[in-house]
């Protein structure tokens, strides 16, 4: 039996949120829990490595947070002769604590990758790299976390969790997962 071997940077941050594609207008949203191929393929670039093979993210809680927005458009009032722009208030429910792992296909990838930081996907959700590790195959299936299996066409437990921005072929591709769930990804306070 073939061991494979994971080069894999862990990042940690003090919060981070993954919007949902079907969260556009939504008043209250939680956040993903997984990261999307394209999410992925912008973290690869961004990182400038070739492939990252495998992902696990766990946090410590959701913390329900107030934001306020306002819409592109303006409004004319006619009587007061001005511009408005309405506000609304939304509720997200954003990771605590994130902890992601990356595997990378070498160890040079790994070493690149642990210099930098990441966003997991707005700019202000920082999370920040450790020393690279190299686990086996087995090892990286035990860590506790989140971890959606990409799959080409729909099928049996796989679900659609948006669409590819970044595919080649077909830009807007529709994009189908599996999700797997390892031991507790939601630790407890306290511990990494």
């Amino acid at each position: 039996m073939k061991v494979l071997i994971m080069n894999t940077v862990t990042y940690t941050g003090p919060f981070g949120y993954l919007k949902p594609w079907t969260a556009v207008r939504d008043g209250e949203t939680y956040s993903q829990q997984f990261l999307t191929p394209s999410v992925m393929e912008g973290m690869r670039q961004k990182l400038g490595v070739s492939a990252i093979l495998r992902h696990k993210l766990s946090y410590t809680g959701l913390s329900m947070q107030q934001e306020q927005t306002h819409p592109r458009g303006w409004i004319h009032e006619k009587k007061k002769q001005q511009l408005t722009r309405p506000r609304a208030i939304l509720v997200r429910g954003v990771l605590l604590s994130p902890t992601l792992h990356l595997t990378f296909a070498t160890e040079a990838e790994a070493r690149a990758a642990a210099t930098q930081h990441l966003c997991l996907c707005r700019n202000e959700d920082i999370v920040l790299p450790g020393e690279p590790q190299v686990l086996s195959e087995a090892e990286f299936d035990t860590l506790p976390g989140f971890e959606l299996r990409f799959v080409e066409e729909p099928g049996v437990e796989t679900f659609l969790v948006g669409y590819n921005r970044f595919s080649k072929p077909q830009p807007g591709a529709p994009m189908y997962g599996r999700l797997e769930i390892t031991g507790n990804p939601i630790r407890p306070l306290g511990l990494q």
